[in-house]
């Protein structure tokens, strides 16, 4: 029997009893618990397989409910708030205490945004709590944008998966935090980081990552996804500037590639998803993770995915391909 469901108020009593929930959003689809009870939101780490030092991110309905949860607001976090929200934004803010450190992996501040989801703002302003939603996945495997993701991985383990469709952004909400109240980006997403300096100004990533640096750490990150193995399929995925000269590479070997907008002829291919045909980044992005669910059903050796322009949401897309690689 399916746990996919419409029934919002079927939603709402599971979370009130302090059940975990599978929920939408414009991003990825995120498993879902009331922030207040300790035990959902362990249901969530458990679940997940995801380490407590990891912290989670807070979905509020409103703007307006952002001070009931933070301590303290930078002027530039109410400027990126008032453009971006609801949006694939997320704040990370110095936390009031009623926070429980169980969601802020023992730090002072919190991550929180509010999600640009229609099914999942209605969600929001019916409860008498915010929800903790990470994404809907085992720990550092691929993120879920469709219900029957999460479906598969968690049948057995969760009582309902919120359906909304498909996720239109694709990839998870970009992460600032401050520093002496000024903006710095600790997760690249799905709002490009041009967006966000046409409204604050130039602004440093924090968490970049190379090839060279994919280095896992036990240290609690400054804010959810900045492990370094993250989002990955089953599948040997490499990152590659040039798809030919690495096909060559694995040639007795079943490969899938992964690109942007061009179509590759050649026989040692075995299956090719391509992204956006038109070039268009934000479609690419919200095609990447579905796609990468689809070739790991392949049965590849490996997946070969292409470097994409290191622009807009290119940038974004990339920083998911590199921390997918192993």
């Amino acid at each position: 029997m399916s746990i996919i469901s419409k029934d919002i108020s079927k939603a709402i009593q599971l979370l009130t009893e302090e059940h975990v929930v599978a929920i939408p959003t414009e991003t990825v689809y995120g498993l879902a618990g009331n922030i207040y009870s300790e035990k959902a939101i362990k249901a969530i780490f458990e679940t997940k397989k995801r380490p407590f030092f990891n912290p989670l991110i807070v979905h509020i309905p409103s703007i307006d409910t952002l001070s009931t949860i933070v301590e303290y607001i930078p002027e530039k976090a109410k400027l990126l708030a008032k453009a971006f929200w609801p949006g694939p934004i997320t704040l990370v803010l110095k936390k009031k205490a009623i926070i429980p450190d169980l969601i802020t992996g023992g730090k002072d501040t919190v991550a929180v945004r509010v999600p640009n989801h229609s099914t999942t703002l209605e969600l929001l302003r019916k409860l008498d709590f915010p929800l903790a939603a990470p994404s809907a996945n085992p720990f550092s495997s691929i993120s879920p944008t469709t219900a029957q993701h999460v479906e598969s991985y968690f049948k057995d383990t969760i009582k309902m998966v919120l359906d909304g469709g498909a996720c239109t952004s694709g990839i998870e909400s970009t992460i600032i935090g401050f520093e002496n109240d000024e903006p710095i980006i600790y997760r690249l997403g799905s709002t490009a980081i041009e967006a966000i300096e046409a409204v604050v100004g130039k602004i440093e990533i924090k968490n970049s990552i190379t090839e060279s640096q994919k280095v896992e750490t036990q240290e609690t990150p400054d804010a959810p996804g900045m492990l370094a193995r993250h989002y990955a399929p089953k599948t040997k995925t490499v990152l590659t500037e040039n798809i030919t000269e690495t096909i060559n590479l694995y040639t007795n070997q079943r490969i899938g590639i992964l690109v942007f907008n061009s179509d590759f002829e050649n026989p040692l291919i075995e299956t090719q998803i391509i992204l956006s045909k038109n070039g268009n980044l934000e479609e690419a992005a919200s095609k990447l993770y579905d796609a990468l669910h689809q070739l790991d059903t392949f049965d590849l050796d490996i997946i070969i995915a292409e470097k994409f322009p290191d622009y807009g949401l290119g940038k974004s897309i990339n920083d998911r391909l590199l921390r997918a690689t192993k």
